[in-house]
């Protein structure tokens, strides 16, 4: 995107990031900045504060925040791609998932509430309008029930900071020395402050030059959101219909703010993440905002476009490359599951064939027609003719991800991609509310959302279903939204949390290695045939001249998830620094996560 969005400037941040020399408190109050009156008594100086707030808490492209835990790419904890890591191997220890923080820092998770306490003190000491007040105090709110959300969902309850703390003298020490909160009074406080969010946004803000800002209908759904996951069988193994009917109220509350200020499901899968902001994307509920810039000073790139499409192409890397696992999960054309009895037979020599429409838009698989760089005719090869790669580099996986890649970006541009991320899109509350709604056993209202999913993706109607069962009864509905949130959200950093917080990556993937697909050309295939393959048949290149080879993609070990992971132990550090805290019962402490 071309426009500057929402980047931190240097001098609406003087006063949020100031920090004392005192270690030992969660939260303290910056002591050091300038006169707060100077800046939350003039509109535009506060609303550069709360731009800074934006640029500090939005997450980047697959919902990564950026630190501990929060800094690894979700797709790598799941089947959607490879990639060792400690969480994969089950040797996870005590100090590895530091999201909690443990040293002053304006970038850890209490780092940021800080600063968002500090800025709510001081918008409201401010003598601005009071409606702008208000505007701005509900956005810092909102941040405020992200960042402790993020939190919850990995360690269960935590401290619940929601003032600055003085770190002035032994009273103010001991009084930061605060408790873990229980987790259900942290889902609380993160809905209240939510509430407290919506309840002062706009369904729309009137200016392009506001794009991005969270909306009513953002704060309700990110709240539909968190009681979701609450309800879900991490946090509710007893399967409690009060946290089910909770996350259903709040689900269809997002849905009707969302729906009457204009939003609803783009027209299209694909060309929803690269149309401009300025032309009001219906689809994008809660938007990270990157531009296109090259200036030091004004350049946010995603990043992700660079990073993604295939080596040979230009400056990019090749990474986030779907799975063999992937791939065999995306069902037919007629919404039926591969192997399932349908219209359409699955043949895994020509895989490709016949698929959900948001296959081609989401794989980009070898010898398939992938427009890059302006040429709208190119296609992708990827295979080996004997044991060298066609590719300079080749893909480890045998795929690309081809969602939200730019194809009208240059390979010299490419580096400064700015494709806005949507953290949460209208298709996401659509699916929330099915889940809610099948947790309160409304499973008629669950299928109807399905149902408009798949229509919009474009899978063949059939008897008006879509090629889901009409008779499904509550627990094979689950199962549905399950696999097609796989499908519709496949590598949006939601995957890995839906199979953590539905307490499902033991039966999914221990045990297992994740696949890659290893295409060899055949010694019967035409001399000429890198020459001419572009105008060939694919089904007939396929079928003659190609063999596939299913291999693993893990190579060091099978997939080992501990159960103890549901709940991550807070840093030994952390409670080294703060004898009050608790560590989690799993992990050898007094703390109920369930509480």
């Amino acid at each position: 995107m071309k426009r500057i969005h929402l980047t931190a400037l240097a001098a609406g941040a003087a006063l949020l990031t100031g920090l004392t020399g005192c270690e030992d408190a969660l939260d303290k109050t910056n002591l050091g900045a300038i006169d707060e009156k100077l800046i939350f008594n003039d509109s535009t100086l506060a609303k550069l504060n709360v731009d800074y707030l934006y640029n500090q808490n939005l997450p980047t492209w697959f919902g990564q925040t950026g630190v501990g835990l929060g800094n690894t790419n979700p797709s790598t904890l799941s089947d959607e791609t490879g990639g060792d890591n400690r969480f994969m191997e089950g040797t996870v220890t005590l100090n590895d998932v530091t999201d909690f923080g443990t040293a002053l820092s304006a970038t850890n998770n209490y780092g940021k509430i800080r600063n968002i306490n500090t800025f709510l003190v001081a918008v409201r000491q401010g003598s601005i309008a009071e409606k702008s007040k208000n505007r701005l105090l509900a956005q810092a709110y909102f941040f405020r029930a992200y960042r402790y959300f993020d939190l919850v969902r990995l360690y269960g309850g935590v401290p619940l900071v929601l003032k600055p703390l003085y770190a002035v003298g032994e009273a103010a020490r001991d009084e930061a020395f605060m408790p873990r909160n229980s987790t259900s009074e942290s889902f609380r406080q993160i809905a209240s402050d939510l509430d407290s969010a919506s309840m002062f946004l706009p369904g729309k803000w009137a200016s392009a030059s506001d794009w991005g800002r969270i909306t009513k209908g953002g704060a309700a759904a990110m709240k539909a959101r968190v009681l979701l996951y609450a309800a879900s069988p991490q946090f509710n193994p007893s399967d409690d219909v009060a946290k089910w009917q909770a996350a259903y109220n709040a689900s269809v509350d997002a849905k009707n703010k969302l729906t009457a200020a204009g939003f609803g499901l783009h027209a299209s899968y694909d060309q929803m993440w690269l149309q401009n902001p300025e032309a009001n994307n219906p689809e994008a509920v809660l938007v990270s905002g990157f531009n296109n810039s090259t200036g030091d000073q004004t350049r946010k790139n995603n990043a992700y476009d660079n990073a993604t499409r295939p080596s040979y192409t230009g400056t990019a890397g090749g990474s986030n490359q779907p799975s063999w696992d992937l791939v065999q999960a995306y069902p037919m054309l007629d919404g039926k599951k591969p192997g399932e009895t349908g219209r359409y037979t699955y043949n895994q020599q020509l895989f490709y064939k016949n698929r959900d429409p948001r296959f081609a838009k989401t794989i980009a698989f070898n010898g398939a027609t992938w427009p890059l760089n302006g040429n709208n005719s190119y296609k992708i090869w990827t295979y080996y003719v004997g044991n060298t790669s066609t590719e300079n580099r080749a893909s480890t996986t045998g795929f690309y991800l081809r969602k939200a890649i730019n194809p009208s970006v240059a390979a010299s541009e490419v580096q400064f991609s700015g494709t806005d991320w949507m953290e949460i899109r209208y298709a996401e509350v659509l699916l929330n509310l099915a889940e809610a709604a099948a947790g309160v056993n409304n499973l008629s209202e669950a299928l109807t959302q399905l149902k408009a999913i798949r229509q919009r993706a474009g899978i063949e109607p059939g008897d008006g279903n879509y090629g889901l069962n009409p008779g499904m009864n509550r627990a094979q509905m689950f199962e549905a939204i399950l696999y097609e949130r796989q499908i519709e959200l496949a590598f949006e950093g939601k995957r890995f949390w839906d199979l953590r917080r539905w307490k499902k990556m033991e039966s999914t993937l221990n045990g297992k290695r994740r696949k890659r697909l290893h295409i060899t050309l055949k010694s019967n295939a035409p001399a000429n045939f890198a020459t001419t393959r572009d105008g060939l048949n694919l089904d007939q290149v396929y079928t003659d001249y190609f063999t596939l080879e299913v291999r693993d993609l893990d190579t060091r070990y099978n997939i080992n998830w501990r159960p103890e992971y549901y709940f991550f132990p807070l840093p030994q550090s952390a409670i080294d620094n703060n004898p009050r805290l608790q560590q989690n019962n799993t992990w050898g402490g007094a703390f109920d996560p369930l509480q």
